[in-house]
């Protein structure tokens, strides 16, 4: 900030007071902004674009490894002081509601999930659950499938209609896409979908063990809960759909195109999901190459 009545003394007597040369002010008169800050300012216009890149996710964790990525690497102080100078504040998640009816005639299962969250290979271990957007044209239902094992969505399903067909169509596209073995483990809540008796044929069918969340209790499915909070506050909150269509294919595109492949995930170490199951699909065909040569 310049000092009041500075600019009616004489330059040379100003520097002099102040201890930098003439030279030194004439310079930063000429060019004000020094390397660093040109340097910062290049850094803010690129972590602006990263920012929007990922629908303004990216807290200063996120922002770090993917400014590593691009070749910037820098402190995660830093990383924040730029946020902070661009502006650049993350959302923030709003609290995630279910959509569980769990008063029907079905028998529940048993809860054989029981928060263990971790799978070490892919197709172990699916949780299920769904959710609603509104729309112009009324509600929008959407069932998901995450693999715990990479967090990655593996089955996405959208109705006009809250109905077990909904539901059935997210763990076919599921089970056709990837094609786990026997004994897979299927987590949900009690809804009446899932305990209808048309997805139960539906899991038998497929050889998959199902498990269901306690009464009540919403930690029980925590990480899929966690992933419909993401895909909401990314996609749906502060927006306006005028169809069904428009915001289906705004979440499918920001599952598919975004957070599988390129969103850096917290509970991966933040590896992307696809990046992480890779990983671990490679590492059991490893395994089996060195027993089929053993043998």
């Amino acid at each position: 900030m310049r000092a009041r009545g500075l600019d009616k003394y004489p330059i040379n007597l100003v520097c002099q007071t102040l201890g930098i040369s003439t030279r030194s002010y004439y310079d930063r008169k000429e060019n004000p902004h020094s390397n660093k800050e040109k340097e910062d300012l290049e850094l803010v216009e690129k972590m602006q674009t990263i920012f929007a890149e990922s629908y303004e996710e990216y807290g200063r964790v996120r922002m770090k490894k993917a400014l590593e990525e691009a070749g910037y690497p820098m402190s995660e102080g830093k990383v924040g002081r730029l946020m902070r100078q661009g502006n650049m504040y993350p959302k923030k998640c709003k609290k995630y509601r279910a959509t569980t009816n769990s008063r029907h005639k079905y028998q529940v299962a048993e809860n054989l999930l029981d928060r263990n969250f971790n799978a070490d290979k892919p197709n172990r271990k699916w949780c299920g659950d769904s959710t609603y957007i509104w729309t112009d044209e009324g509600w929008l239902y959407a069932a998901g499938i995450i693999d715990l094992c990479a967090r990655d969505c593996v089955g996405l399903s959208f109705s006009s209609k809250h109905t077990q067909e909904l539901m059935i169509d997210s763990l076919d596209q599921a089970f056709k896409k990837y094609k786990p073995g026997e004994g897979l483990l299927f987590h949900s809540d009690r809804g009446v979908q899932y305990a209808s008796n048309a997805y139960k044929n539906k899991l038998q069918k497929y050889k998959m063990i199902q498990s269901m969340s306690r009464s009540g209790v919403p930690y029980d499915n925590a990480p899929m809960e966690s992933f419909w909070a993401t895909v909401k506050n990314a996609c749906v909150h502060g927006c306006r759909f005028k169809t069904r269509k428009e915001a289906e294919l705004k979440i499918f595109e920001y599952v598919f195109g975004f957070y599988n492949t390129h969103r850096y995930h917290s509970s991966n170490g933040l590896k992307t999901p696809y990046e992480l199951r890779n990983e671990r699909a490679s590492e059991k065909k490893s395994v089996k190459s060195q027993q089929t040569v053993i043998k």
